[in-house]
């Protein structure tokens, strides 16, 4: 490995790093705002009635979905929508982490929620405008001009 890859392996790891740091920060205030929706049904619903209120589509997924077929087919359609629609996309592991930020362990609700699709969106009277939002949504449009159309992000259980 020559000093250049790790130099910049390292630089990528760290704007990773910051990337879902922003994000969990992020999830938290919108949650926090009632502009969380979460659920794949939910979200191709609300996606479909108010697709310029969605600030971000979050997809996510641990190994033991990479099988789920179904779940791939969904996950293929509301990205080609986000990208119709030129909105912020990333793809997420760490489905526990989700969980934990959005307070599915808090013991309120005896089933789980789908949290394999997660849209943030602008509340009606006072729009995001928080750092997180432009950290994540720089992300997007960086990783979209390396043409990476939906950059992928890990997240931490702690």
């Amino acid at each position: 490995m020559t000093l250049e890859e790790l130099v910049g392996s390292n630089s990528t790891e760290k704007k990773m790093d910051t990337v879902s740091q922003a994000l969990e920060e992020l999830l938290v205030a919108a949650q926090r705002q009632d502009c969380v929706t979460v659920g794949v049904y939910e979200s191709a619903k609300l996606m479909n009635v108010d697709p310029d209120s969605v600030v971000l589509c979050l997809l996510a997924t641990d190994e033991e979905d990479e099988g789920d077929i179904a779940l791939q087919i969904h996950f293929t359609l509301l990205q080609a929508f986000c990208c119709d629609n030129h909105m912020n996309i990333l793809r997420v592991s760490g489905t526990r982490r989700l969980g934990q930020l959005l307070g599915e362990d808090s013991g309120e609700s005896t089933e789980p929620r789908d949290l394999h699709c997660i849209l943030v969106t602008n509340p009606p009277v006072q729009p995001l405008q928080s750092a997180a939002l432009q950290s994540v949504s720089s992300f997007c449009e960086e990783s979209r001009c390396r043409n990476q159309w939906v950059p992928c992000l890990e997240l931490q259980d702690r």
